[in-house]
């Protein structure tokens, strides 16, 4: 889930989607991304106005992608236009959650 900060354009937002999006076609174990705007009906969305769902191949297709220079470059455009991001990650019933994207390379489990 993210949330861009204040001032960032639609048209901006749109770009870096479609540049997420794209991202399906540099980084051969990630197989699926779809996208769409927060609309929670519990409004518990706590600020967060877009939600990505990504789809790997394997648990290594997701450390992969991760070092992968196609995701660092999108990282390096992304993660600036946002205020908040929290990322998910489930296999086995485990979860890991990221909340700050200025906390990259920590989890909780």
């Amino acid at each position: 889930m993210a949330k861009f900060k204040e001032g960032t354009s639609e048209t901006q937002i749109e770009q870096l989607i479609k540049s997420y999006a794209n991202l399906v076609n540099l980084v051969e174990p990630m197989k699926t991304l779809i996208r769409g705007k927060e609309l929670s009906i519990e409004k518990q969305e706590e600020g967060y106005t877009h939600v990505f769902e990504t789809t790997f191949e394997s648990v290594e297709g997701i450390a992969e992608f991760s070092g992968h220079p196609a995701h660092h470059d999108f990282a390096k455009l992304f993660l600036p236009n946002l205020e908040k991001l929290c990322f998910i990650a489930a296999r086995d019933q485990q979860v890991i959650a990221l909340k700050n994207p200025t906390e990259e390379g920590k989890s909780k489990s």
